[in-house]
């Protein structure tokens, strides 16, 4: 009898440590939902974030990224935000998201002066830590897909930066459900990261966005 309660304690155990991402992911969603907008309804601020994805080999945004920098571009020109931050990955020599996403903003009529990029944006988590401490922000507007959005807005918000978001979603992603499972497991990784509240692996001097 002994033997078969461990032996259930034990799967019950499994059990939650198993359902415990999905259970805290809902929660994030539930919480943060609140604080996603469209282009049209969402509050003016100095500064939009746009987090990076992935680029092609000759520099073409892969689609994901495109919808994001359109949507960025869309509150740019509406005035709601007066400068872009695009935060991406340039660890490697030949590949480097934050120049081709400020190319691509700069061929849709955004003034270069007021696009800054943030090479050193490799996870959500860097691009939260150097919003704060790099380009030291109080506030912004956070541009990805819905599907990222809560697990970046807790991100910032428990960083220091208020936030909301816009959700860049005018079409579906082959990918999808890839995107998906990913993210329940990063929602998960993203409260380790804010309880350590470790710095970002590159920080640098400091550049207020003025």
């Amino acid at each position: 009898m002994r033997k078969r309660k461990l032996l259930l304690y034990g799967f019950l155990l499994g059990l939650a440590l198993v359902l415990l991402p999905f259970v805290w992911r809902k929660g994030v969603q539930w919480v943060y939902g609140r604080s996603i907008y469209t282009v049209e309804d969402v509050p003016a601020d100095k500064v939009a974030i746009v987090f990076g994805a992935a680029i092609y080999g000759n520099g073409r945004l892969s689609p994901i990224l495109r919808d994001r920098m359109d949507t960025a571009v869309q509150l740019y020109q509406a005035g709601t935000v007066q400068k872009i931050i695009v935060s991406g990955d340039n660890r490697f020599e030949d590949y480097d998201e934050p120049t081709a996403m400020m190319a691509y903003a700069i061929e849709q009529g955004v003034a270069a002066e007021d696009i800054q990029p943030d090479f050193a944006g490799r996870r959500t988590y860097d691009t939260c830590y150097r919003a704060r401490e790099i380009f030291q922000l109080e506030s912004a507007i956070l541009v990805t897909q819905r599907f990222h959005l809560p697990r970046a807005l807790f991100t910032c918000q428990q960083l220091g930066v208020e936030v909301v978001g816009v959700a860049s979603d005018p079409q579906l992603y082959r990918d999808a459900g890839w995107y998906e499972a990913r993210e329940t497991v990063a929602t998960a990784v993203a409260l380790w990261d804010v309880i350590q509240k470790q710095p970002a692996p590159v920080l640098g001097d400091p550049i207020p966005i003025e």
